[in-house]
């Protein structure tokens, strides 16, 4: 009897899911379809496709088509799996195949069809953002019905695709189990059900590991670094379900063209004050997870009295170049790495996850790429777990090293935590990896061991500061992991001729001081420069943020033609003024030596004095001609934000067009 129910169950699963199966496979090559008919429509915007590109495109494809097929078909799953006698009624099989045949003719063919006319006037595949411009009578819907009558061919191949899909599911027949024991038909039919769940809610986040990202449109770079052949392998109804619950990417508007570009633009033209300190030089970029500025003595001693967690790194800002008063441009990982790297700030929606991510960028591993700079990411999680990998190839980074690497370097060890490697022997890692490369090159460093859960190593528990939050202790190992990094590392030959820079990725969530807990202090990072030359030294009082390192760099490195980015030298712009921009809780933050003001995108709310570090007095006076000069400032940095990224405009015009200067009067 036993070995009779086994059968049974057996039977019934491979039922039950082949059919389904079997099902949704056709939608996997109607998406092939539309995303051929896609490159041949718009190849001349898209670029010659080379054999070697092939496999990994089809890759990406295979996995955001998923996204899409599971997200669409959720419901069809659901119903196609309940553990209900009905599922066998024709009745029943009918409205499956009427919501099957509806649902993917709808999200899958037609919208998809529609992204081919749509994408060559927009150069972007359809999002969310285009339900914003239905409602409000933009001319896409004229667009596209003008397109399907130019385009009649492709109207008739999506109508063959939905025949098609009709007859092909109608071939695939769905042949009940019967048995007559209620326990047995209910409980397995359960089973198949709550197996499903865990496959579909890997489908749709693109990943078996539940520690990483949800697929972004971002993760295209992933698999190509053309922004254009990533358009290539996305498909809807991904693009547009991925973005529903991002923030309506709005142009403010508040001054027109002219205006606007006396009081700001993004457009850099060096003119080099000051002689380049760092010119021909390694770069290296440590990332550190977390690392607010309260945790270092040398950067806040008032809250650290006793001593505090990170020794080595205050050891290094006595012979660097510190930058006494820096602000992180974002509260998430995701949002530091492209305004550490190209310079890109993310106000109320990540950058990384917007469509307008997948353009074109001037970002400093590129830039000295094309300097003869050989370019690297080392982070010890899984590959593309956090997304880094992705934005990285959109920033002209070649070599990415991750936990797999280390792992096969060393395949004896165990050094992972639930993040990934520790960053104890990671960083030794990274030594031994750059001292393999030729020079001069281009690296970032991303640290985790300070990332939440906060444990430590079995061998260093108890070994490090107790911490007056539970970040500390994992802060001081990251702090004692960068001194081991360092004595190795000093032992090379490429150290001497490196600019080392530090920088956090944000605050973080847990926070020991109340002045780190204001809007202010939520944003207040650790940032210098080090090189063992001692050629960049000093300490840097005004307000700087993380998108200035890129150009800052780039200054320090006597790099003198047209760049994009929304930072500032600080040593090499006199005539743009010491200003952070960034957004806490939805509002805007606007950072001087002296206040700091806040904006909610029509008004001002509250003005804090420096002074105020608790932010308990609002002294915000409408008439202060001080504070309407930075209402202004800030107006136009957002203005100048929202426009070039809503228009996918993130470089330099090709022409050597634009305004001079940017100052900010």
């Amino acid at each position: 009897m036993a070995e009779v129910k086994v059968k049974v169950m057996k039977k019934t699963l491979q039922n039950d899911f082949t059919v389904l199966l079997l099902r949704l496979l056709p939608l996997y090559a109607c998406i092939l379809v539309t995303q051929a008919a896609f490159y041949g429509y718009n190849r001349m915007l898209l670029g010659p496709l080379t054999w070697s590109e092939i496999p990994m495109l089809l890759a990406g494809s295979l996995k955001f088509a998923t996204v899409s097929i599971f997200y669409l078909n959720a419901p069809f799953i659901v119903l196609s799996l309940l553990p209900f006698r009905f599922r066998q009624k024709p009745g029943y099989q009918k409205a499956l195949c009427w919501l099957y045949c509806v649902s993917n003719a709808l999200g899958i063919v037609v919208l998809n069809m529609a992204d081919i006319i749509y994408f060559r006037y927009a150069f972007k595949r359809i999002t969310a953002e285009e339900m914003h411009f239905f409602r409000e009578n933009d001319n896409t819907f004229d667009i596209l019905f003008k397109g399907m009558g130019e385009n009649w061919y492709l109207v008739l191949l999506g109508l063959l695709l939905v025949f098609l899909l009709v007859v092909v599911y109608k071939k695939i027949k769905y042949h009940p189990t019967e048995w007559e024991n209620n326990w047995l038909y209910y409980g397995v039919g359960t089973l198949v059900l709550a197996l499903a769940v865990p496959l579909w809610i890997i489908g749709v986040r693109g990943s078996t590991d539940m520690k990483a990202r949800p697929v972004a449109i971002s993760n295209v770079a992933y698999y190509t670094q053309s922004p254009q052949k990533g358009s290539l392998l996305l498909s809807n109804p991904f693009c547009l379900i991925r973005t529903l619950g991002l923030r309506q990417l709005e142009v403010l508007v508040y001054y027109d063209e002219s205006e606007l570009d006396r009081l700001y633009t993004p457009c850099h033209y060096p003119h080099l004050v000051q002689p380049p300190a760092a010119a021909g030089k390694n770069v290296v970029i440590f990332v550190l997870e977390s690392f607010s500025r309260e945790h270092s003595q040398y950067l806040a001693p008032h809250l650290n009295p006793h001593g505090g967690y990170t020794p080595f790194l205050d050891s290094l800002m006595q012979e660097g170049l510190v930058f006494t008063n820096a602000f992180a441009n974002g509260m998430k990982s995701i949002e530091a790495l492209p305004s550490i790297l190209s310079s890109i700030p993310s106000y109320r929606t990540p950058f990384a996850l917007l469509p307008q991510s997948l353009t074109e960028l001037e970002a400093l591993p590129g830039i000295l790429a094309k300097q003869g700079y050989g370019t690297h990411f080392f982070c010890g999680a899984s590959a593309n777990q956090m997304g880094f990998e992705a934005f990285g190839n959109l920033c002209g980074i070649d070599r990415f090293h991750n936990r797999e690497d280390y792992e096969k370097r060393h395949p004896e060890r165990n050094d992972a935590n639930v993040w990934g490697i520790w960053d104890m022997p990671f960083l030794q890692y990274v030594a031994e990896e750059l001292n393999r490369q030729q020079t001069p090159f281009f690296t970032a460093v991303f640290t985790l061991s300070s990332h939440h859960p906060y444990d430590l190593p079995e061998e260093y528990v108890g070994k490090m500061p107790e911490g007056r939050s539970m970040v500390q202790p994992c802060v001081a190992y990251t702090d004692l992991s960068l001194r081991l990094f360092f004595e190795t590392a000093s032992k090379m030959p490429w150290y001497d001729n490196t600019l080392f820079i530090f920088v956090a990725d944000h605050v973080s969530p847990q926070m020991a001081d109340e002045e780190t807990r204001t809007a202010k202090g939520n944003t207040a990072i650790i940032y210098f420069m080090y090189t063992p030359d001692h050629s960049v030294k000093g300490r840097y009082e005004h307000v700087t943020q993380q998108v200035d390192i890129m150009p800052t760099t780039l200054g320090l490195m006597g790099y003198d033609k047209p760049y994009f980015a929304f930072g500032r030298d600080v040593f090499n712009e006199p005539e743009r003024k010491p200003l952070v921009v960034n957004c806490v809780q939805q509002t805007f933050q606007a950072i001087t030596d002296t206040v700091s003001l806040y904006f909610d995108g029509e008004r001002r709310l509250y003005v804090y004095s420096a002074d105020d570090t608790l932010q308990l007095h609002n002294v915000m006076d409408m008439n202060s001609p001080s504070q309407h000069a930075l209402e202004r400032d800030l107006k136009a940095v957002l203005q100048s934000y929202y426009t070039h990224v809503a228009n996918g405009d993130l470089r330099i015009p090709a022409s050597g067009a634009g305004s001079k200067s940017a100052p900010a009067k």
